[in-house]
C-alpha cells in the first residue's frame, strides 16, 4: 500500500504513461494509464468505475466516490486530467516520458500539467483506504481524459453522460492554483504567495466562412472570399477591447499589491495597467484577465496560386473576462462585417466561484498549514480547464492543485514546453496541503 512519500513515484508511474492527445484529439495511451488507476484503487479496497464513450474505448476516465462520515455535508470533486499535449524529444535534455528524478525535480511530459495532482490524489486515496480514515464529507475524485482538447471524451463526456455520478457534490477542485511561488516585495523583502484560482474567462471560438465566385486570378474582380476575410480578421485581431476588471479580477491585484507593499490604483485604466505592471510576475495573468482576446490562429483558402478561390475560412480564439460576454457579443456583427458568416466553434461562458466562504477559507487554511507565512490570495484563469464543464452540474469550481516553495530554489518548470519537471520537495509540500484540505474541509 502506497505511503505518503510514495507521491513520486506514482507520479513517475503517471509520466511513463504516454497519454499525449494529439490533433484533433487522439491519446489511446489514456487507457492504460486510467487502467492502472483503477486497478490500484481497487486493489486498496475502493470502489472505481471506469468509463469510456462506446465510440472511443481507449479515452478512458476514473471516477470513485469515498463516502464522508457526515453524509448531511455536500460533497466535493477533486478532478484531473490523464492527457498531456505533444512534446518534441530532439528539444529535451531527458526521456520527455522516462519520468526520472534528475537533480531533485520529477521530469516528464504532465509533471506539471496535470499528473502531479494526480499523484497526489491518488497517494490521498491510498493513504485513506490503507488507515481507514474518511473525509468528512463525500469525496468524489474524476481522473478524466481529453482536457487537452475539449473534454467531449472527459469532462464534458461525463457530465452529459452521467451525472449522477457527481450527485451532491457542490464544490469542485482541479488544476491551476494554490501554488506558493517566491517574489520579492516592494520594500525588498521575500514573499510567498499562493493564489486559489476562482475564476476563469469565458471560451467564445469563432469560425469564420466568406465566400465569393471563384475565377482566374489573372482577371481579378472586386472583393472576393480572400479579401473579405482578411479584412474582417484585421478588423476582429486588431481591435481594441476595453478594460474590464471584474471583482474576481479587482480582489486579485489589491491583495497581491497588499501582500507586496505596493499601492494598488484600479480607478482608471491607466492605474489599472500601472499596478499589473508593477506587479509582475505577481499579478500572474492580471494583463490579460481584464480584457477580452481575439486572436486569429486558423487561415484557410485556396489551392493553386492561380485560381481565385470561392471559400475562404479562418478560426478565432475568442477569451472573455468574468462579466463582459453580454458586450463582446453585441460588437462581434460588426467586427466581422457583411459577406462573412461567423459561428461558435466554442462557447463556454467565464466560470466563478465565492472568494469569500468557508470553502475559500479552507483551502487558504490548508495552504498555510504546511507554510504559514504564505500569502493566499483569489485569481483568475486567463484561459480554460474542466471546470467550465463541471460548472455545468452547479458546481463551484476552484482551481487548487497545491505545491510549496523548493528550499533550494527549484521552480516547476516547461509546462506545455520542453524539459517540462516539478521538484519534488514542491510535490511532496503539496500532498500535504491537498491532504490536509481534503481530511479537514
Amino acid at each position: 500500500m502506497a505511503e505518503r512519500a510514495d507521491v513520486v513515484s506514482l507520479l513517475q508511474t503517471l509520466v511513463r504513461h504516454d497519454t499525449t492527445n494529439r490533433a484533433p484529439g487522439d491519446a489511446e495511451g489514456e487507457l492504460a494509464a486510467a487502467t492502472w488507476i483503477h486497478d490500484l484503487l481497487a486493489e486498496a479496497g475502493l470502489e472505481p468505475v471506469l468509463l469510456a464513450r462506446d465510440d472511443a474505448p481507449h479515452r478512458a476516465n476514473v471516477v470513485v466516490r469515498v463516502p464522508g462520515t457526515d453524509p448531511s455535508l455536500d460533497g466535493l470533486l477533486v478532478h484531473a486530467h490523464l492527457d498531456v499535449v505533444p512534446a518534441e524529444p530532439e528539444q529535451w535534455s531527458f526521456d520527455p516520458f522516462g519520468g526520472d528524478v534528475v537533480d531533485g525535480y520529477v521530469t516528464g511530459r504532465g509533471a506539471m500539467d496535470m499528473k502531479d495532482m494526480c499523484a497526489m490524489t491518488l497517494s490521498v486515496l491510498l493513504d485513506w483506504a490503507a488507515s481507514g480514515e474518511r473525509p468528512r464529507r463525500d469525496v468524489v475524485v474524476a481522473f478524466v481524459a481529453d482536457e487537452e482538447t475539449d473534454g467531449a471524451y472527459g469532462a464534458q463526456w461525463l457530465v452529459e453522460a452521467h451525472p449522477e455520478l457527481f450527485a451532491g457534490v457542490t464544490v469542485g477542485i482541479g488544476e491551476s492554483g494554490g501554488v506558493v511561488e517566491s517574489h520579492v516585495g516592494a520594500d525588498g523583502s521575500p514573499v510567498r504567495l499562493a493564489r486559489i484560482a476562482a475564476g476563469e474567462r469565458g471560451t467564445l471560438h469563432l469560425r469564420l466562412t466568406a465566400t465569393g465566385t471563384s475565377g482566374h486570378a489573372s482577371r481579378p474582380t472586386e472583393g472576393g472570399a480572400v479579401l473579405a476575410l482578411v479584412d474582417a480578421l484585421h478588423r476582429i485581431g486588431h481591435h481594441d477591447w476595453p478594460l474590464h476588471v471584474s471583482p474576481l479580477v479587482r480582489a486579485q491585484l489589491e491583495q497581491t499589491a497588499a501582500a507586496l507593499g505596493h499601492k494598488a490604483d484600479l480607478t482608471t485604466d491607466d492605474g489599472v495597467m500601472r499596478t499589473i505592471a508593477e506587479l509582475g510576475d505577481a499579478a500572474d495573468v492580471a494583463m490579460f484577465t481584464v480584457r477580452a482576446s481575439t486572436t486569429p490562429t486558423v487561415v484557410r483558402a485556396g489551392y493553386k496560386v492561380n485560381v481565385i478561390p470561392g471559400v475562404a475560412e479562418a478560426e478565432i480564439d475568442v477569451r472573455c473576462p468574468p462579466g463582459f460576454e453580454d458586450e463582446l457579443l453585441a460588437a462581434l456583427p460588426a467586427l466581422v462585417g457583411d459577406g462573412v458568416a461567423f459561428e461558435h466553434s466554442v462557447r463556454e461562458p467565464s466560470v466563478q466561484a465565492p472568494i469569500d466562504g468557508p470553502w475559500f477559507e479552507a483551502m487558504v487554511a490548508s495552504v498555510q498549514h504546511v507554510d504559514p507565512s504564505a500569502v493566499v490570495v483569489p485569481g483568475c484563469l486567463g484561459g480554460g480547464t474542466d471546470a467550465k464543464a463541471f460548472s455545468l452540474l452547479g458546481i463551484a469550481c476552484y482551481g487548487f492543485a497545491p505545491a510549496t516553495v523548493d528550499p533550494d530554489g527549484r521552480r516547476r518548470s516547461g509546462i506545455h514546453g520542453v524539459d517540462e519537471r516539478v521538484p519534488v520537495s514542491s510535490l511532496l509540500g503539496g500532498r500535504e496541503i491537498l491532504g490536509h484540505f481534503l481530511a479537514t474541509v
